[in-house]
């Protein structure tokens, strides 16, 4: 019974948590690009090009930078779901270049936090990954969303250990399935999933 009202709170959460933050949604009719790599390909190509196509994307925080009037975020990609949160499960692949209006505080975008951001495709720029030079795509971001990672550990006893002994089997006793006297053994089965919020 717990485990089935587990479950169903959980649904519940997830379908509560499964739209698209405000912040990141895009100010065109058309669907923004959320692929990186037909985003490297587009801006890169200017016969492909829309002007000023909206993307959307998210990743890890590789570097930030105040300028006089804008900040410069460096992203490793990550794949971002239907939701924007970035997948964490994948690995990185490819980085991008985010300039966003005003100042933005070093604590708060530091290095290694999980980031979307939604904006209109700007030209690439050159520039260097350690000693690798490296073409960034660039857009200039409109809306942002710092993400956090939450871990979730989940503790039951497992019943059904040495294949069956959840179903009351009188050979099960010794193992401390049974009744009365007979203190409870089964092992205890520790889940931790983390997730993004």
């Amino acid at each position: 019974m717990k485990r089935l009202l587990l479950i169903a709170l959980t649904f519940l959460g997830l379908t509560a948590c499964s739209t698209l933050p405000e912040e990141l949604n895009a100010h065109t009719t058309d669907a923004p690009i959320t692929n990186y790599q037909q985003w490297e390909s587009v801006s890169s190509d200017p016969t492909k090009a829309a002007p000023e196509k909206d993307v959307r994307l998210g990743g890890i925080i590789t570097q930030i930078t105040n300028q006089k009037e804008k900040t410069r975020i460096e992203i490793a990609n990550l794949p971002i779901s239907s939701t924007g949160k970035p997948d964490i499960n994948q690995k990185p692949e490819g980085r991008f270049v985010a300039y966003v209006d005003g100042f933005l505080d070093p604590v708060n975008y530091a290095k290694g936090r999980l980031i979307t951001v939604v904006g209109k495709t700007l030209p690439p720029e050159k520039g260097k990954v350690g000693d690798y030079e490296y073409t960034f795509p660039v857009m200039n971001s409109y809306g942002q969303r710092l993400w956090v990672i939450q871990e979730n550990t989940y503790i039951s006893r497992d019943y059904y250990w040495r294949g069956g002994c959840g179903r009351g089997a009188y050979r099960c006793r010794g193992y401390g399935y049974g009744y009365g006297a007979y203190p409870v053994y089964a092992p205890v089965r520790v889940d931790t999933v983390k997730e993004v919020k």
